[in-house]
């Protein structure tokens, strides 16, 4: 308590009364001084802003068993660019430490962590992506660069099938339109470099964050992360009842429409992966029958593929701004579309695939497949891969001694 009676009193000091405020000085440069911030390595605003509030948490400590974010806290007594890129990302945006503040706005201290941590996590998808102008064009016009990409891949798509896509039935062979070499080239280049970009972007993220804990890797920590990863652990809100979306009240919608999006995807995954080994192992080539496992998967992926997204859309139409970053939401929902849109294409194309319009829909399908491809390391689909990061250097740190006395910070 002693020390946030002094940071009270550097902030009357400090800070200028409303009524005082000159001209040029305004209130987010007015709040920025309450806690000088003297960073090792320079930080832009949004870094300072995250480290500022650090500091206010770290005094008082009343939301430290909430979730990964506190206790990883605790171990700093000071916020490089480094620490706050992480603490970011450990960040989930649940919102409990935002209800339970008692410096939350009005309070001078102007304590908002969700918010200051979501912009933070925008600066690492494009501060460390690769090549770093496409994580820039993305994050500034998502929904119009996911839509146009799947749009104009639809149309390079149509091309590719000969001029036509209304032909005659072709019992559900995909490969009578598009044949499947150029499909595997296609999207098994679109994904390589995908994979490669994230690996990039995520390996230079880890090499700053990592500093220090990576030689204290283990079996048990690896296990540990991925458990709360696979689990969405605090999408819990730190109490297991869930999130804050629309108000203050708890709900575990957010946790289960990810854990419906997530196994979705991997089980689409899953369709993919088995359909490839049919085809080169087995010798078997596609359409397959409705019960056969690439199908089943494909299906059961592609319902919870089109729940999950829906569900996040219409959570992120209700969320309180006040706890977000307004900047995010054309790449959020661009990158919640395009799921949907895969979604619902893959399951017309298989309910139609006899018909004259499977062409049509393959087409569709694939576009929105390749647009998503193509923005897979710049959009929101690289949360989960920081995060992942994120959570293994906590549970990495946890289990090494502290450098200095908690109590003392």
């Amino acid at each position: 308590m002693q020390q946030l009676e002094s940071l009270t009193e550097i902030a009357r000091r400090d800070a200028q009364p409303v009524g005082s405020v000159t001209t040029g000085t305004t209130d987010a440069h007015r709040r920025a001084r309450i806690i000088p911030i003297v960073p090792v390595t320079a930080m832009n605003a949004d870094e300072t802003e995250v480290a500022r509030q650090m500091q206010i948490c770290n005094a008082c400590r009343y939301c430290e068993g909430f979730c990964a974010v506190f206790p990883a806290m605790t171990r700093r007594l000071e916020f490089g660019r480094a620490d706050v890129h992480y603490l970011a990302n450990l960040c989930h945006n649940c919102g409990a430490c935002y209800h339970a503040c008692q410096y939350a706005p009005p309070h001078e201290f102007a304590v908002n962590v969700p918010k200051a941590m979501a912009r933070v996590r925008l600066d690492t998808y494009s501060s460390y992506a690769w090549p770093a102008a496409a994580g820039a064009l993305y994050r500034r016009n998502g929904l119009t660069v996911a839509l146009a990409g799947a749009l104009v891949l639809f149309l390079l798509l149509a091309l590719a099938a000969n001029g036509t896509l209304v032909a005659s039935p072709a019992g559900g062979n995909f490969y009578a339109v598009f044949p499947h070499g150029r499909l595997a080239a296609m999207f098994g280049a679109v994904f390589g470099l995908a994979v490669l970009a994230l690996a990039v972007g995520v390996r230079r993220f880890w090499r700053e964050i990592a500093a220090g804990t990576a030689s204290g890797a283990s079996a048990a920590a690896a296990a540990e992360a991925s458990h709360n990863v696979l689990a969405l652990t605090y999408l819990g809100g730190g109490h297991g009842e869930g999130c804050n979306e629309a108000d203050d009240a708890y709900t575990l919608l957010r946790r289960r429409f990810h854990h419906l999006t997530f196994y979705g995807f991997m089980l689409c995954f899953a369709a993919t992966s088995v359909a490839t080994l049919y085809h080169y192992l087995l010798a078997l080539e596609a359409p397959y029958p409705f019960w056969s496992l690439p199908v089943l998967l494909g299906t059961t992926g592609g319902i919870g593929l089109l729940i999950g997204p829906a569900g996040l859309l219409w959570l992120n139409l209700r969320r309180d701004p006040v706890r977000g970053d307004l900047r995010q939401r054309p790449m959020d929902r661009a990158f919640i579309v395009l799921l949907l849109l895969i979604s619902a294409t893959g399951l017309a194309l298989l309910a139609w695939r006899d018909s004259a319009a499977m062409a049509l829909l393959l087409a569709l399908h694939l576009g929105c497949v390749m647009a998503l491809f193509l923005t897979l390391p710049y959009g929101k689909f690289a949360h989960g891969i920081y995060r992942s990061a994120a959570l293994l250097k906590s549970a990495i740190e946890k289990r090494q001694p502290l450098r200095h006395d908690p109590g003392s910070a």
